[in-house]
């Protein structure tokens, strides 16, 4: 994607292999700049203080965490501790664990001379899987928008409402639940987007409409709380979400708030469809409410909020009482029956078991 006319990727590899570049997200949208990743300990930090988040993004990353451990200590027990300090570093996004489950075998069974040679070429590989998947998902994605879109009247623009940020800051590009908006955007359709804030880190306002707007789509930061009377008068025609782990039975598991979203969706019956590549799905999983574990992240996240002022300097103040005590779940489930469809890079399919193993059938074993 462009920023300020250069096209970027949101990590990508330097020096042939020997470290990583990212973008830092704790920054945007009022500052952008880039970050060096020279050790797996760089990765574990990323990861863990959200400097990147995404769940194919924190995939991807781990992958070059991996690459860095390689260059630093090519011995097996080295290995294993980087993978196991790199999952740890956030439990929902199952795509981490997905990505240090390619990594870690492939270079435990080469010898330690072909260790580096090894996890660049694989952590390369998994960054333009992610891209291809991303872009398919996109162009699977933008053919629900367009059928959608080809109902009103030309200079009607579809409304769209996402919640979180699943584009290509979540990604290495494209996006997931952005991907068909960005491609819809660019074919001419006319589009509108409903851009949830997203609290409490209002990944939304500052992520999602920061890319939006780079990108030049039409779009409209409301309160978490606004959706559901926007779906009541009609001014929702979709809502499109992405997913930190989906069940093998279509449960899908996205930022905390996407839920009420989906309830707010069903009773107003608007299609709610969660976009997401394979690496999202959780094979072994299947009941999302009772099976998946939800991060419960620091309660400065929600006491505390980070602003800009007037000489667009980041400014971190409290919105609550000093003493009052906050919880921070960061993500929730929202079950398969209130989902229209599953986006994925190999076509859109309900929600359910039978209808994912269709696309996936080498997983029907799992």
């Amino acid at each position: 994607m462009q920023v300020n006319g250069t096209a970027y990727r949101s990590i990508w590899l330097e020096d042939e292999g020997r470290s990583a570049r990212i973008i830092d997200q704790t920054l945007l949208p009022f500052q952008f700049q880039t970050t060096r990743l020279t050790r797996a300990g760089d990765a574990v930090a990323a990861i863990a203080d959200m400097v990147v988040r995404g769940a194919p993004l924190i995939g991807a990353t781990a992958a070059c965490g991996m690459l860095l451990a390689v260059n630093e200590d090519t011995a097996d027990q080295h290995l294993r501790s980087a993978a196991n300090a790199l999952l740890a570093a956030r439990p929902t996004a199952v795509n981490l664990r997905w990505a240090l489950e390619r990594m870690l075998p492939a270079l435990l069974n080469v010898p330690a001379a072909e260790r580096f040679d090894t996890a660049r070429r694989l952590a390369q590989q998994i960054c333009d899987e992610d891209v291809a998947n991303n872009n398919a998902i996109g162009d699977h994605g933008l053919q629900i928008l367009q059928q959608m879109a080809a109902r009103f009247e030309p200079d009607r623009p579809l409304n769209v409402l996402t919640h979180c940020n699943a584009g290509w800051l979540a990604t290495v590009d494209w996006g997931t639940a952005l991907a068909p908006i960005f491609k819809a955007h660019n074919a001419g359709t006319a589009i509108h987007v409903w851009v949830d804030e997203t609290r409490p880190r209002n990944q939304g306002a500052s992520l999602t409409a920061w890319e939006l707007n780079a990108h030049g789509v039409p779009h409209t930061v409301i309160a978490d709380n606004a959706g559901g009377h926007l779906m009541q008068h009609g001014q929702v025609d979709l809502c499109i979400v992405g997913s930190d782990r989906t069940t093998r039975c279509g449960d899908v598991c996205n930022k905390i708030g996407t839920y009420l979203k989906a309830l707010a969706a069903d009773d107003n019956e608007v299609p709610f469809y969660a976009a997401l590549p394979s690496s999202t799905i959780d094979w072994t999983l299947c009941e999302g409410v009772s099976e998946i574990p939800i991060e419960e992240r620091a309660a400065e996240e929600v006491t505390h909020i980070t602003g800009s002022d007037a000489d667009n300097r980041s400014v971190r103040v409290r919105v609550t009482p000093q003493g009052s005590p906050a919880a921070n779940p960061a993500f929730d489930v929202t079950p398969r029956r209130f989902i229209s469809g599953i986006i994925t890079e190999r076509g859109v399919c309900a929600a359910s078991e039978a209808a994912l193993l269709a696309l996936y059938p080498e997983q029907v074993e799992h």
